[in-house]
């Protein structure tokens, strides 16, 4: 009788497959290229041995085949194939789900099987457990106990990471950030409180209410700083949270995170605080440690990252610390009436993003973020968000009639 996996309907590329007839599970003959080969060649592969097309191979035989060339893998790796095997109701293990594992990509399907053969790696030896690692390996580890909640996951980002690309976005914000503050300050002959300067403001970079009307404004003002104590707060947070975030979750994701935090802020300035000045990257900072925070909250059981309750202590400390100078200076009285100082209301808007779209992206590693339905609904509320605060900044001055300062 042929194996029920036979009669099932297939939507995916040709599955790994074992002869039904015969005694023996035919097996590739070169499976050690399985690791590095791409998805196409795996393909042309699998086809000769898969004549029905079926797109599925039953657990079973999968078990015998891993069983026969597991020590080609690494042992990580391993394991999480067979938790797929054994996270399988059905008895199956589809060939799309096998090929996204081999090339480091993971789909929805796939990590509900994980969740539920998980059961299956708690015996094995934890991540934290393994001796001999270079300082490299250790380093990796340990921003896999930071930043991720899941053992699973923890041993699927160890064995993945390659350093390449390196974590260079916030690296490179940082070094451009502290590369214009030196420039003003040489400038200015000011390293402290840069904004009582009144050459401050008439830069390109920083927001202001007269100049709303120049766009890059909404964001290249994150590159400027109110002074080495704003810079430095900012800078210590955005290394100490954002490179390892960028680690494990791509610069894509994370910078996606930080410019929607740093446009949210000055949108959210020319709302609410309609007469101030902007400056600083505390709009993506903010939105970056408060995802990561909200995160941990979240998974509090599964990290597993030393002294948790303390360093989130600490990290809540930087951040009010670094809000109650951005309130004080907006209610300083200001050096060069009638403007006032810069406003603080842009932290908030980094926070809303990153307890929004940053949790969402935080919660779902290595998944594909256009098929979770809460990304896009918290993509939707802060695109309406963008819409409805442009239609304000080109309306609502005019209609409500607002005082703004002088052009600087």
């Amino acid at each position: 009788m042929p194996d029920a996996s036979r009669d099932v309907p297939v939507h995916s590329s040709p599955a790994v497959a074992a002869n039904a007839e015969g005694d023996e599970i035919e097996v590739l003959e070169s499976i050690d290229v399985l690791p590095v080969a791409p998805e196409d060649q795996w393909k042309s592969l699998f086809d000769k041995f898969d004549s029905e097309s079926s797109g599925f191979i039953s657990t079973e035989r999968f078990r015998d085949l891993l069983a026969a060339h597991g020590s080609e893998l690494d042992p990580h790796k391993l394991e999480v194939l067979l938790a797929l095997a054994d996270g399988n109701a059905d008895g199956k293990i589809c060939y799309q789900d096998f090929v996204n594992l081999m090339s480091n990509k993971r789909s929805n399907s796939f990590r509900r099987a994980i969740l539920q053969g998980g059961r299956q790696l708690k015996g094995a030896g934890a991540l934290g457990e393994e001796v001999g690692l270079g300082l490299s390996q250790r380093l990796v580890r340990h921003i896999a106990y930071e930043t991720l909640p899941r053992e699973i996951d923890r041993k699927w980002y160890f064995d993945s990471y390659t350093c390449c690309p390196p974590p260079w976005l916030i690296l490179a914000i940082t070094i451009a950030e502290v590369a214009v503050f030196m420039y003003y300050g040489l400038q200015l002959d000011r390293w402290v409180l840069q904004v009582s300067s009144p050459h401050f403001l008439r830069g390109p970079l920083p927001y202001h209410p007269q100049l709303r009307i120049q766009a890059w404004r909404y964001l290249s003002y994150a590159f400027m700083h109110a002074g080495i104590e704003h810079l430095g707060l900012n800078m210590a947070m955005q290394l100490l949270v954002g490179v390892p975030l960028e680690m494990v979750h791509g610069a894509l994701r994370i910078g996606l995170v930080y410019v929607c935090g740093v446009l949210a802020g000055s949108l959210a300035v020319s709302v609410t605080d309609m007469t101030a000045p902007v400056v600083g990257s505390s709009g993506g900072v903010y939105a970056l440690v408060s995802a990561h925070l909200a995160n941990v909250v979240m998974n509090w059981s599964g990290m597993k990252c030393q002294f948790k309750l303390f360093r989130m202590a600490m990290a809540l400390v930087c951040m009010s610390v670094e809000f109650g100078r951005a309130v004080w200076l907006r209610f300083y009285p200001p050096a060069f009436p009638p403007c006032p100082n810069p406003s603080f209301v842009a932290h908030l808007g980094g926070v809303m993003v990153g307890l929004t779209l940053g949790v969402v992206v935080l919660q779902n590693y290595e998944q594909r973020l256009q098929e979770q339905s809460l990304f896009w609904i918290f993509f939707s509320v802060y695109f309406l968000f963008v819409l409805c605060a442009v239609f304000w900044n080109v309306f609502a001055y005019s209609l409500l009639d607002v005082r703004l300062p002088p052009t600087p």
